[in-house]
């Protein structure tokens, strides 16, 4: 199943694309509204969403609705640094003992063909196409065993970048939060539907230009590491999103630099999940 958050009558509200359809959720007494609410509700809304579905019913054209972000204002934001060994590389960085995790703050998060802003105070502006994913069940301390069962589904992220910001804080924090720094989408594929997240291809282009072009299996550490580890120390609750590193060919590793620029596209492909695409303008 594909989940989405749009609007339409400027109204935003959660629904499931079925074809070149819109499964809308609005007045269906038992599916809420709001992605996170709906994730918390588990297999029930799950179920309730699916004969949704085969009824027929509540159905909008995909192309009169906005895709927002699938979740658009995660409670926690999280990535994995240097996760790639071909991107460690191309960093000159040591291979990492542990998973290296910083937060992106939720404010940066925006839906598929928003714009990314290109800011004011910086031309250093970067991309890193990378598989996310989202937790579906409130859960502390899970066995690497049980580790898939928490995951509700799975999505694109760009871990937009603002280079010389991010290398100002040890944390990456604040280059890493920029408004408009966390492109997501264009849906939610539900975690049923993902047969193997860690044999998927992912690449990433700029306008025409392929930059980054890998395959999930590569990750030093998998998604379901990253929910064992990351649950030892905090409680992972609905909604929250966590990135799980990009493969090799940032711009900031090109000769000449590749960064990116206004009037420019950053498209990025996973397999079994769809395109996420974003124009990158001027900081309004």
């Amino acid at each position: 199943m594909k989940l989405v958050s749009f609007t339409h009558n400027k109204q935003t509200r959660v629904g499931a694309v079925d074809g070149d359809s819109v499964v809308d959720s609005l007045g269906h007494d038992n599916l809420p509204t709001d992605m996170i609410a709906f994730l918390s509700a588990g297999i029930d809304a799950l179920s309730v969403m699916r004969e949704h579905i085969e009824s027929g019913k509540s159905r909008l054209a995909l192309a009169d609705v906005k895709l927002e972000a699938p979740i658009p204002r995660p409670g926690k934001y999280l990535a994995i640094s240097l996760n790639y060994a071909d991107h460690i590389a191309e960093t000159g960085k040591e291979k990492p003992e542990y998973p290296s995790f910083f937060s992106k703050q939720s404010s940066c998060v925006i839906g598929p063909n928003a714009a990314i802003h290109c800011p004011k105070v910086s031309d250093k502006l970067d991309y890193e196409g990378e598989l996310a994913f989202v937790i579906g069940t409130k859960c502390r301390h899970v066995p690497l065993a049980e580790a898939q069962h928490v995951i509700a589904g799975f999505t694109i992220a760009n871990d937009v970048s603002v280079r010389d910001w991010q290398a100002r804080s040890p944390t990456l924090m604040i280059g890493k939060s920029f408004d408009t720094a966390g492109p997501l989408g264009p849906w939610l594929v539900t975690a049923d539907e993902i047969h193997d997240p860690h044999h998927l291809t992912i690449k990433t282009w700029v306008d025409d230009s392929l930059r980054q072009n890998a395959n999930t299996g590569q990750m030093i550490f998998n998604c379901y590491e990253m929910v064992a580890y990351l649950s030892q120390a905090m409680t992972l609750e609905p909604g929250d999103v966590i990135a799980t590193g990009t493969p090799a060919g940032v711009g900031v590793k090109m000769q000449p630099r590749g960064y990116l620029k206004p009037g420019q596209t950053v498209r990025i492909e996973i397999e079994a999940i769809g395109v996420l695409s974003n124009p990158v303008i001027a900081e309004p």
